[in-house]
């Protein structure tokens, strides 16, 4: 019995840790697509915003620590959450029953690990250029809508981001709906609204992300 206490408390806490982190990744999510829509604007307003957070290297990094550290947490917790979740069916039932889950919840574990590897890519070739210096070799280091426009000219980086935007709002789409269910956020009346929140925000975000990538791919943006 003192085992099931300290499983229990244990998946309690994954839980919690998983939706606070979730709450920091949602906001930045919003943060950043906000700021990447500049580049419907036009060059000046999107490089005005890059020089813009440069005048503050130590907030800069600051808030990219926290990003990592919270996608680490996050996806530490949810690795955890599986191995209990899995020891649990092995006790309690012959066969795992996935009739009453969704795809998006099954592939939590596996989209969550690509959109890591899709952050640490991100960083990597826009923050850091460590990746394609054929694309920024002759660039200004301020000139962010050249290099995104550059960059989403390339079908093989258009391709990844956009596979890993779908991958993240699948992910979203559960994540925040048991975001709700974790905090105990429940009301009859407004239950209904709470479980919309979770599509229309992954919809809303999957939109704007895509939307960048493929109109520059189709010339819309140059």
């Amino acid at each position: 019995m003192s085992a099931a206490k300290s499983a229990f408390k244990l998946t309690i806490g994954y839980k919690i840790l998983m939706a606070l982190t979730g709450i920091i990744l949602i906001g930045f999510l919003i943060a950043h697509l906000t700021a990447n829509l500049l580049v419907f604007v036009g060059p000046e307003s999107l490089n005005a915003y890059g020089i813009k957070l440069r005048e503050y290297p130590v907030l800069l990094w600051i808030a990219r620590g926290v990003l990592i550290l919270s996608a680490i947490l996050h996806i530490y917790a949810g690795i955890k959450l599986s191995l209990i979740n899995k020891q649990a069916r092995l006790i309690n039932y012959k066969a795992p029953k996935q009739t009453e889950s969704t795809l998006a919840s099954r592939t939590m574990l596996v989209s969550g690990c690509v959109v890591l590897f899709f952050l640490l890519y991100h960083l990597a070739h826009f923050t850091f250029k460590w990746t394609h210096h054929e694309m920024f070799a002759f660039l200004d280091e301020h000139d962010v809508y050249s290099m995104v426009v550059m960059s989403f000219k390339s079908p093989w980086v258009a391709g990844f981001y956009c596979i890993a935007m779908v991958l993240l709002m699948s992910h979203l789409y559960h994540g925040v709906r048991s975001f709700f269910q974790t905090l105990g956020i429940n009301h009859p009346k407004y239950n209904r609204i709470i479980q919309c929140i979770g599509p229309v925000l992954s919809i809303l975000l999957t939109l704007g992300f895509l939307s960048i990538p493929i109109s520059v791919f189709l010339r819309l943006v140059e």
